[in-house]
């Protein structure tokens, strides 16, 4: 590739770095959050990189850079770049570890109440990694390398993605025992929609069907208090404010709190997901079987064998 002065125009790895940053967290703010940059040096460099390649790699949308199509063709070729320099890095220092971050998405409940006990003998075993653990009402995309690694509530179909069953996981109807003192205990689910309140999500808020539990239960029944946080739900139950649907691992674990209804139990199943490209790095292998054998352990907790 030559200058426009009939020199020699190298385009520099850094360059590619920036790139790569924006491509992945779709939005050069954030990029440069990540990356330690202020957005105004990253888009230099993208300039910088456009020009050299004499292509435009990004068009603005309304939620921010979406590569071209010469910048999806350079963004695959980056990222083997990528891999490989870390497979490299990793190899370099394999005696001591793997190294590095990685970003772990789970739900808000299974991140609180399960993963989170566990992290201490994770942190003992791998000293090298920083591990992100977002737990939210939500779960970041591994198709867009918005997390290393997601613990989802259903397979993806589609995607350059690696999925496998991590477990089943069973949840139950709760109520406080003040609330069964002043309201009775219910025979049936149709006695929730007769004489109980309930507690669940807000509708419009859900981000995954597998959440939608009262239908379930029964035709019609509706939550009259609604919280988006399955954190704030187990609270408002033990605190007496109505009956809900809770998973047993969160559940089990308060003595405030009775078990209802036990022929009306419900299953849910976690996925674990990881990105095509980057199963195999040594701090992705390591996080994921790490948090595999976790789950196989203690898997009594998630689906007790009452079920």
């Amino acid at each position: 590739m030559r200058d426009e002065h009939g020199g020699s125009a190298r385009v520099e790895w850094n360059d590619f770095q920036i790139f790569l940053a924006i491509a992945r967290a779709g939005s050069l703010v954030r990029a440069a959050e990540k990356v330690g940059l202020d957005p105004t040096t990253m888009g230099r460099h993208l300039r910088r990189l456009e020009t050299r390649l004499n292509a435009t790699l990004f068009e603005r949308s309304r939620d921010g850079q979406v590569p071209t199509e010469a910048g999806e063709a350079l963004l695959e070729a980056v990222e083997a770049m990528a891999q490989v320099a870390s497979q490299i890095s990793e190899n370099a220092s394999v005696h001591e570890g793997p190294t590095g971050a990685v970003r772990l998405s789970v739900s808000e409940g299974f991140g609180t109440w399960f993963v989170s006990r566990h992290v201490p003998s994770f942190a003992a075993t791998y000293p090298g990694l920083t591990l992100d653990l977002v737990a939210s009402s939500g779960f970041l995309n591994p198709s867009r390398r918005e997390a290393d690694i997601a613990v989802m509530l259903s397979r993806p179909k589609s995607g350059p993605l690696m999925t496998r069953k991590l477990s089943d996981y069973a949840l139950q109807v709760y109520a406080s025992e003040d609330y069964l003192n002043q309201h009775g205990m219910p025979k049936t689910a149709a006695d929730l929609a007769r004489n109980h309140r309930l507690v669940g999500y807000v509708p419009d808020l859900i981000y995954s069907p597998e959440l939608r539990y009262l239908s379930e239960l029964a035709p019609n029944l509706t939550a009259t208090i609604r919280c988006s946080s399955i954190n704030a739900q187990l609270r408002l139950v033990t605190e007496g404010a109505g009956v809900g649907v809770l998973p047993r691992f969160m559940a089990d674990a308060n003595p405030g709190l009775v078990p209802i209804l036990p022929q009306n139990r419900i299953v849910r199943s976690f996925w674990l997901v990881t990105h095509q490209g980057t199963h195999k790095l040594a701090r992705i292998k390591a996080t994921r079987d790490w948090l595999i054998d976790v789950v196989a352990r203690n898997r009594a907790s998630l689906i007790p064998d009452d079920i």
